[in-house]
């Protein structure tokens, strides 16, 4: 008789997870709280409007590819991938930029902001390719249970070279002196949740990622992503459960006993969780059977939260691109308040997600669709009327910036705020995209992937190892599989 896995939570890392040990004679059930699969990547349809929740960003394409291949698939055959050009558009407080996805086109930008730009890039990208290759090759991959896994004539060698002690900000400034080109080269890691300073030069690889494997949008939207990986769960034989909040995980004898699903009792030989690992640890197990103290978790970085708005626009926008970054004030005091001093910001950095100018399907003829993301604080006490200020704030800016009337022409509207990352996806204080990726809080120096003493009780996701983001939550799901396939082997 198979054994049989529960997983909890139906995000990328959770159905990677229950893909892979059903493909190996695992007998698999996905709890999901929420009435869709993909987690954050749900999608929201109004009025012929359809809004992705979450991710809207598609990058390292062959982290995708790698796990269709898994099961004999490539992407095109679920969904149409294209490479955006430009990949992104930058509005500074004087100009406005756009990101042109061709790299010799890119180097001339470059070159035209700073002399001798040209030749600093190359050096700069020829060592985050290097970072790239053996970080997302080597080092992600480990299930990161202890520094000894680490030790590997590979890595030792590159130590020095993957520059895993010196900051971001400073590794940066070696390279470049122009602010823009900076702001530029230091926006990827917005993505991991800390400020440049404080993040490790290592993750420059963003840089390789977006500069030269490019910025993709998988047509229909990226919800369409998380609808492949639900459909090959389904190919495998997964049962998935919709609507199905884990109330309790029950421990005797420092095994799983049964997990409380909707006040029923269910029985398994291993249980999954790629739902928040803060409330797994926390409330499903309780203070008796956690992995990590309170105080443990209360003494994590973790990255920010985000104020979120979906609007339908009854009109076109011009001067937008699908991709739109507003570092149009000032980068280090809104940096400030989201993790020195915890604040709403004064005047909020934003970003505008413009995917109608790509695809026709996801809005209404000569309409736009527009997603609205501020990175905040984690664990603010928002409200309506905050959530509505700020919006106000966007609008006016998006108005100065793209010289067009837009707040009378919004025919839909929906705000997602902190509590709601809590309510939806229990959120640990709100947090959007994980543990901040510090020196601290990378590899083996993150929460385990695997219980510290109950033995069929793991983890994945983006609180766990390698990291935010949806790639590494793919890479998660599949460490954590293969981990619990070879631990079956050895049994």
């Amino acid at each position: 008789m198979s054994k049989k896995v529960a997983i909890i939570g139906s995000g990328f890392s959770g159905l990677v997870a229950a893909s892979i040990l059903a493909k190996n004679g695992f007998s698999v059930t996905v709890f999901e709280k929420n009435e869709q699969s993909g987690g954050r990547c749900r999608k929201w349809i109004s009025e012929g409007f359809t809004f992705d929740m979450g991710p809207s960003w598609y990058w390292m394409p062959e982290i995708f590819e790698n796990f269709y291949q898994i099961f004999g698939k490539t992407t095109s055959e679920f969904y149409e991938l294209i490479r955006l050009n430009p990949s992104y558009k930058v509005f500074f407080e004087d100009e406005s930029i756009n990101i042109p996805s061709d790299f010799t086109d890119f180097t001339a930008l470059l070159e035209s902001i700073e002399p001798n730009a040209t030749v600093n890039l190359n050096k700069f990208l020829e060592e985050a390719q290097y970072k790239y290759e053996v970080g997302m090759n080597d080092m992600v991959r480990k299930p990161s249970l202890s520094w000894r896994e680490f030790v590997d004539i590979r890595i030792v060698k590159s130590v020095f070279r993957l520059q895993l002690l010196g900051s971001f900000s400073t590794h940066i400034r070696k390279y470049f002196k122009n602010p823009k080109i900076i702001k530029l080269l230091e926006f990827p890691v917005l993505f991991l949740g800390a400020k440049p300073k404080d993040t490790p030069a290592l993750y420059s690889l963003m840089n390789y990622a977006d500069i030269k494997l490019g910025t993709w949008y998988p047509m229909k939207g990226m919800s369409e992503v998380a609808a492949a990986f639900e459909k090959i769960a389904y190919q495998q034989g997964v049962t998935i459960l919709f609507n199905a909040n884990v109330q309790k995980i029950e421990v005797e004898n420092n095994s799983i006993k049964t997990i409380l699903v909707n006040d029923k009792k269910h029985s398994f030989d291993y249980v999954v969780s790629s739902a928040d690992y803060h409330h797994t640890d926390q409330n499903l197990l309780g203070d008796q059977h956690a992995s990590y103290s309170k105080k443990y978790w209360n003494s994590r970085k973790l990255s920010p939260s985000c104020l979120l708005y979906f609007i339908g626009i009854n009109k076109k926008i011009p001067n937008l691109e699908h991709h739109n970054l507003f570092f149009d004030t000032d980068y280090e005091k809104h940096s400030n308040e989201i993790y020195d001093t915890p604040k709403f910001p004064s005047e909020p950095l934003f970003y505008v997600c413009c995917p109608s100018k790509t695809d026709n399907s996801i809005a209404p003829e000569n309409c736009e669709n527009l997603f609205i993301l501020i990175p905040v604080a984690p664990d603010l006490d928002d409200s309506t009327e905050i959530q509505e200020k700020y919006l106000d704030i966007c609008i006016k800016r998006l108005e100065k910036r793209t010289e067009t009337s837009i707040r009378n022409s919004i025919i839909v509207q929906r705000n997602f705020g902190i509590n709601d990352f809590k309510n939806d996806y229990n959120s640990f204080k709100g947090n959007a995209y994980g543990m901040a990726s510090t020196l601290f809080q990378t590899a083996f120096l993150k929460p385990k992937i695997k219980h510290k003493k109950i033995k069929n009780m793991f983890f994945c996701g983006q609180l766990t190892v390698p990291g935010p983001g949806v790639p590494p939550s793919i890479i998660s799901g599949e460490i954590v599989a293969n981990y619990i396939i070879k631990n079956e082997k050895n049994i």
